[in-house]
């Protein structure tokens, strides 16, 4: 695919999917030497062990990164400090390359480095899969009452657009689909959004009630549900 075919966002989008079910038809994880980049709350790194030789996963978050190292975790896991834009690892050490959402928090002027870095590390005709949110939708309507990211995620497409050009990595495919998210109440959101360690979300008692009452218009008996639609990337490191 070439750099001018490259879309940020797919507007008539309609498929719902949980992302583990798109991990599953873009790649092959059987035998893989796996690194995930920003791993979280390692949900994701579990579910890869499932399959994967190995999993390295890195995370600049040393609060999460503690939790992470202090729970049980499979054999196959290890979990390191480090930063997408500079891999404690070496060349041409794996098959898969993993960024889930987290592209977009590698600080702008570091992202085209982190290009480089996922080359290096790549084996020839290893692939990278990186999923970024798309600025659209009403749970996005709602983040960016308090944290506005279409900045950075426009600088993380970008970094992507760059990154074929220069012929550092090759694209295969895009796939767009809506990933369900569920809250059971207000205080969920709160402790799984603006409580999260790796942004300190600094909000007065007025944005909070703000945020609050938008929140409130998506509660149903249930609970309230949004569909955030995503944009995966498919990337290949070509061979010499």
């Amino acid at each position: 695919m070439n750099p001018s075919e490259m879309r940020i966002a797919d507007p008539d989008v309609s498929r719902v999917a949980n992302e583990a079910d798109i991990l599953d038809e873009l790649l092959s994880l059987p035998g893989a030497n796996v690194l995930e980049l920003g791993c979280g709350k390692a949900d994701k790194t579990r579910l890869l062990a499932h399959t994967a030789a190995s999993v390295l996963a890195l995370e600049v978050d040393r609060i999460q990164l503690a939790r992470n190292q202090a729970a049980d975790k499979p054999d196959n896991v290890r979990f390191e400090y480090g930063g997408a834009e500079n891999i404690p690892a070496a060349d041409a050490s794996f098959d898969i390359v993993l960024m889930f959402k987290s592209l977009h928090h590698v600080p702008v002027e570091l992202m085209d480095d982190t290009f480089s870095e996922i080359r290096r590390v790549l084996k020839p005709g290893g692939v990278a899969y990186i999923s970024e949110p798309v600025y659209a939708g009403d749970f996005n309507e709602i983040l960016r009452m308090f944290h506005d990211e279409k900045t950075v995620r426009e600088a993380a497409f970008a970094a992507e657009v760059n990154a074929v050009s220069t012929r550092r990595l090759s694209l295969l495919k895009q796939t767009f689909f809506l990933q369900p998210m569920h809250f059971e109440d207000f205080s969920q959101f709160e402790n799984q959004v603006l409580k999260v360690t790796h942004t300190e979300h600094k909000l007065s008692p007025e944005l909070v009630d703000a945020v609050r009452a938008k929140f409130s218009e998506h509660m149903a008996p249930g609970g309230a549900n949004f569909h955030m639609p995503i944009r995966v990337d498919l990337f290949r490191r070509e061979p010499a």
